[in-house]
């Protein structure tokens, strides 16, 4: 449920008939915020003031003009930290980092463009350095399921927003999991679109060739919403794709569908996670008529291992190493030691290493393309267990990488993906499916989604 118990479709029926205004929804979004302090979702939350101009402001141009052009029209919207929004501050969930940009990212532009309300900035793995959700000065965001489970990261607090029914909807980012592996762990849906379709322009980059900006909701309808606003070409990126369109799904229900099912999975011993997700994909398959074809998921795995593995993390370097080397750990450092630790390994790679690297990377494309002539989409599990928090800060770095097993190769290897709730575990703990398709498959894997969660 979103916090209104509401579709967006509904929210905005309510505005047009006048049930409720953009002026009442903020009121209610600033008093959900005060009664979930603790969550540690919000870095930063926009003052009163300005949400309640910004609410005034829209309700005046829809007495003037109506609300038809503005497919956001009073949306409030959470955005991860790592993405620009003109007046707040930009931490990347590091205060020493922290900088108050002038102009909003493009995507968030489009947002406001649109009609939506940002509400503030949400927590996040250091950097978007990580998959638990554990590596911020800011406080630890946990699952909204509780028994101390790791909400996940990097976009920990734009999950926790979303389905703690604080705002309906959220921008997050996803290099290596980070907008898949913490909707998973809450809940929520995930949509990473195919890279290049949504501007990186006004986000601070973890890895700039792979970074992806995604939305969070809790239905597919809503997430589709705004994956169309933030959708399109932007001439001053130059990672972006030609041309930044959705397209149209391939897929529509009734048709015959050809679903992958991964071989080997690893459910890391964790068996409850291993019966809920095959009871998930069979239910998956029985409700789409679909056909199951098996698809040996080694390269895609593979894959997955050169981004840490491999000389992929030089790229973290390259662009946050500047930052790190004038700013030495110490005391009074916020700098989390892990990712610190993670992105200073990278100066141990060599230009040969990192051609090595995308030469193996090339390979794997290559070997990994055929699929698509065999299957429409594969279905994986999006995390193949869970941890507590206290297991993560255990063992940090492991505990990370198992969380990634099924996230990490999809941008490496230009694939789509969204993450859809599952059910549970029998002891109460949040599965998750994950759909994975070619570029550009964005439209046919939500209609597919949608069709699984009925």
């Amino acid at each position: 449920m979103n916090p209104f118990g509401q579709t967006l479709a509904q929210l905005r029926a309510g505005y047009s008939n006048g049930d409720t205004t953009p002026s009442d929804v903020i009121r209610d979004v600033l008093a959900r915020i005060e009664r979930t302090r603790d969550d540690h979702a919000w870095i930063t939350v926009a003052e009163p003031g300005a949400l309640l101009a910004r609410a005034a402001e829209l309700e005046h141009r829809a007495e003037a003009d109506g609300i038809g052009r503005l497919p956001l029209y009073g949306v409030p919207i959470a955005v991860k930290d790592n993405i620009d929004v003109a007046g707040l501050p930009t931490t990347n969930a590091c205060p020493e980092f922290a900088h108050v940009p002038e102009e909003s990212a493009a995507a968030v532009q489009r947002v406001l463009d649109a009609g939506a309300i940002v509400v503030g900035k949400t927590n996040l793995d250091q950097f978007a350095t990580g998959l638990v959700g554990v590596r911020s000065p800011y406080g630890i965001p946990r699952s909204v399921f509780g028994k101390d489970i790791v909400s996940g990261g990097s976009s920990s607090g734009s999950a926790v927003a979303v389905a703690s029914g604080v705002v309906p909807i959220a921008l997050a980012t996803d290099t290596a999991g980070s907008g898949r592996v913490p909707a998973a762990l809450n809940g929520v849906i995930g949509v990473k679109p195919t890279l290049g379709l949504v501007s990186t322009r006004g986000l601070e980059p973890a890895c700039r060739t792979i970074d992806g900006i995604t939305v969070m909701a809790t239905g597919i309808q809503d997430a589709l919403t705004l994956l169309e606003v933030i959708v399109g070409h932007d001439p001053k990126n130059p990672w972006g794709r030609v041309p930044a369109t959705l397209g149209a799904s391939t897929w529509q229900e009734g048709m015959p569908l050809r679903l992958g099912l991964p071989e080997p999975l690893d459910f890391f011993g964790d068996t409850a996670m291993q019966a809920a997700h095959l009871k998930a994909r069979t239910q998956a398959m029985d409700s789409l008529g679909a056909t199951g074809v098996s698809v040996d998921l080694t390269p895609f795995l593979d894959a997955g291992a050169l981004l840490y593995q491999g000389a992929w993390v030089a790229e973290r370097y390259a662009d946050l190493g500047p930052f790190l080397e004038t700013h030495p750990d110490s005391p009074a450092s916020s700098i989390n030691p892990i990712v610190r630790q993670i992105i200073e390994s990278g100066q141990r790679f060599s230009a040969a290493d990192l051609f090595r690297t995308q030469h193996a990377l090339r390979t794997l494309r290559h070997a990994v393309r055929p699929v698509w002539d065999q299957v429409d989409a594969l279905v994986l599990p999006t995390i193949g267990t869970t941890f507590t928090i206290e297991e993560v800060l255990a063992d940090p770095i492991a505990r990370n990488s198992v969380l990634g097993h099924y996230t990490h190769f999809a941008n490496l290897l230009d694939l789509a993906a969204i993450a859809i709730p599952a059910g549970l575990t029998e002891d109460g703990r949040p599965a998750s499916l994950m759909l994975i398709g070619p570029p550009r498959s964005d439209l046919t894997l939500a209609t597919i989604a949608q069709a699984v969660l009925g």
